[in-house]
């Protein structure tokens, strides 16, 4: 990535108020060859590994799970982001992701991946002493031994802090001594090493992280009955008199919240590209299916309703690639070479708004693309003997993973207005001078005739409505505006489309820049298509949103300045430009993106 790192930093959120070029956002065309290399090397592991041994691992042959546990540490998957001197590779960001799609097609194996070598291995990477470091994280790269992170309970879900967990160190001062019961433990039946929160002396601001081997005091309960993910175990942990190394605390006592918040933010933006790995593949499947079938002697591939939704499925699942690779590009950019963990962690933290975004709109982009796959299998899609079926049963945990959907559409506004607040990102500045434009609004005879002149217009403007909305509503509520979920999960839909529409439109550029319009043509489509229709998911959800806390005049004139941003003056014929990607899809009979 030496292209990309001589690019300038981009602030976190600072796409709401500024505007980028096509060659400013990395995408899966800038991959190099040591990219594509792994692309290959991961995607061979699952497709020719773990598929095949899916219905074992359905079945709780933990054994199984292990074997390929290793089998991955050999091939080096669990390491890509891990410094050399602990086992690992010590490549970028966009190494990670890319082995984090391809996970995305082995089911519950990748979730099984995700906790071991995520959540399960960076709180010690991040935040443990250089012993903790030595002593477990060659271990957990190599698959020798399996980790798990353990913080949810019964009681305390999104509420981390309400945990029961507690710690309490002996007197002796050598241990602290563990006691209670952990929830929803991916990993759980099998795992060798588990990280705990717990609040030491039961205060909650003596949150913290311990790592704690597998004993008879620190072990799984049974094994929970889910309806997907199957192929990956789910436990409660059973902690009584677990006694802990008083050098097993992750980072100092207090320091709990920091890290399982910090940790999550790599979960989120790594989770968005696992669930698009697995949306690729569930279009493969529906396309290869959808030439197969025969009704009235005709191929079903071959009407129109189900080209529609093999168009809408392969359109949604290119952007969620899209926001997923421009983010990591970010990340990768701020980290530049040589960084430390701190700065890695920093710089990962900078871009809470935009993971946050990629998690909600990729793990939706996922339940979309199952639902329609189920409906384009029809009755078979409801049988188990066909993989729709499980497809669709595996994808809807995503959008609890990692945070609800729901926590994160509230920490989307909720952190850009904190940051603007800070200073640190100038949304303040930005709504004044959008106050001033929907009062005096100025007429533009100089119109932009360029390729998706029109989508880029629109994507503009989408961001004019993300702030609008967003600026009302935090003058309306002020500091009380943390309460009104609503409008704050309003807000976020909003800017998740914004977000969406101007990285469609900046990678379709990209690639027309770089291959000519015609090679391009899909993408320009996609990205039409695209923008065409959030534009009038934007409308809907901003003016309910306005709706929500303004009235009279103050709401007449927001609405008129929505009507304006979200006028689409050159609507695309959506209908061919469909039915264009999905004859693309049908002759390839595979997704082609």
């Amino acid at each position: 990535m030496e292209a990309q790192t001589e690019r300038e930093y981009t602030k976190g959120g600072a796409f709401l108020i500024e505007e980028r070029e096509s060659d400013s956002i990395f995408t899966p065309e800038d991959f190099t060859e040591e990219h594509r290399m792994i692309d290959e090397t991961s995607k061979e592991f699952v497709d020719n590994e773990v598929v095949p041994q899916l219905e074992a691992m359905e079945n709780h042959e933990w054994d199984v799970a292990r074997s390929l546990v290793a089998k991955a540490g050999e091939l080096g998957l669990f390491g890509a982001n891990i410094p050399e001197e602990y086992g690992g590779l010590e490549l970028d960001q966009v190494t990670g992701v890319i082995i984090a799609e391809n996970m995305g097609r082995g089911g519950g194996f990748g979730t099984t991946f995700g906790a071991h070598s995520s959540i399960g291995l960076l709180p010690i990477l991040y935040f443990g002493s250089d012993e903790l470091k030595k002593k477990y994280i060659p271990r957990i790269v190599s698959g020798e031994k399996v980790s798990a992170y353990c913080l949810s309970e019964a009681g305390s879900g999104s509420d981390a802090l309400g945990a029961k967990c507690s710690a309490k160190l002996t007197d002796d001062g050598e241990h602290y001594v563990l006691n209670g019961e952990k929830m929803w433990i991916s990993n759980g039946g099998f795992s060798d090493l588990f990280i705990v929160f717990a609040k030491v002396d039961g205060e909650k601001k003596k949150f913290s992280a311990f790592v704690v081997e597998k004993s008879e005091n620190c072990r799984p309960g049974n094994e929970e009955h889910k309806m997907g993910i199957k192929s990956s175990s789910t436990t409660p942990l059973i902690l009584s008199d677990a006694k802990v190394p008083v050098g097993n605390l992750i980072g100092e006592v207090g320091d709990g919240a920091k890290i399982a918040f910090n940790i999550l933010n790599v979960g989120r933006f790594k989770l968005g590209a696992s669930v698009t790995g697995g949306a690729k593949l569930a279009i493969e499947h529906a396309v290869k299916y959808a030439n197969e079938r025969e009704q009235f002697k005709t191929k079903i591939s071959q009407f129109g309703a189900i080209k529609h939704k093999l168009a809408e499925m392969a359109i949604k699942t290119w952007v969620a690639e899209s926001i997923t690779y421009r983010t990591v590009g970010m990340i990768d950019v701020l980290i530049g070479d040589g960084a430390d963990g701190a700065k890695k962690l920093r710089s990962i933290e900078e871009y809470a708004v935009e993971s946050s975004i990629n998690k909600v709109f990729c793990s939706e982009a996922l339940d979309y693309v199952v639902d329609e796959m189920v409906q384009i299998y029809g009755g078979y899609g409801y049988s188990a003997e066909y993989p729709a079926e499980k497809a669709y049963r595996d994808s809807r945990i995503n959008r609890i993973f990692e945070g609800t959907n729901e926590i994160n559409r509230m920490l989307i506004p909720g952190m850009l207005l904190k940051r603007a607040m800070k200073g640190e990102l100038g949304l303040l500045q930005a709504a004044t001078a959008l106050q001033e434009e929907i009062l005096t609004p100025q007429m533009s005879f100089d119109e932009d005739t360029g390729l998706l002149a029109a989508e880029s217009k629109l994507a503009a403007n989408a961001k004019k409505v993300a702030l609008m909305v967003l600026g009302s509503a935090a003058q309306k509520f002020m500091a009380d505006i943390k309460d009104q979920q609503e409008v704050l999960i309003g807000c976020a839909d909003v800017i998740m489309q914004a977000y969406a529409m101007e990285t469609a439109v900046l990678r379709a550029k990209k690639m027309a820049d770089r291959d000519g319009e015609e090679a391009a043509s899909k993408y320009i489509d996609a990205a039409a298509v695209f923008c065409n229709d959030a534009t009038q998911r934007v409308e809907a959800t901003a003016k309910n949103t306005l709706a929500g806390f303004a009235e009279g005049d103050e709401l007449r004139m927001m609405l008129a300045a929505l009507k304006r941003f979200t006028k689409n003056n050159n609507p695309v014929n959506t209908i061919a430009a469909r039915q264009r990607i999905a004859d693309g899809l049908i002759e390839a009979n595979t997704y082609n993106f």
